[in-house]
């Protein structure tokens, strides 16, 4: 973290079922990451899901603790998912999938 900027990336993650975008966002004191697809968002728990509905948006969220955050977005490849929205649950995704296999929906053609 230079100049007290916080640290951002972002990238193409390939995983077996297709190509996505994953972020990763670090300050002190905190952190998030995602994984961004044309279908929606497996992301960490920091995201609104009552918002995600408003807007119709499919999110997956999996939440990290402090003794195993959620840092990179392979992170989520097998965290547990935790809370889904309207439209992640349309596409098949449920409480208790690793986010891989909610990747796995939101991947498919």
């Amino acid at each position: 973290m230079s100049d007290g900027l916080p640290e951002a990336s972002q990238r193409v993650v390939e995983t077996p079922h297709g190509k996505a975008v994953g972020s990763s966002y670090r300050w002190e004191g905190g952190q998030y990451c995602a994984i961004h697809t044309v279908r929606g968002v497996v992301g960490c728990g920091i995201y609104d899901i009552a918002c995600a509905n408003e807007f119709g948006m499919a999110f997956a969220l999996a939440k990290g603790t402090p003794e195993q955050p959620l840092l990179d977005p392979e992170d989520l490849y097998e965290a547990s998912i935790v809370r889904v929205s309207e439209a992640a649950r349309a596409l098949g995704i449920e409480e208790g999938m690793t986010g891989m296999e909610a990747l796995v929906r939101m991947l498919r053609d």
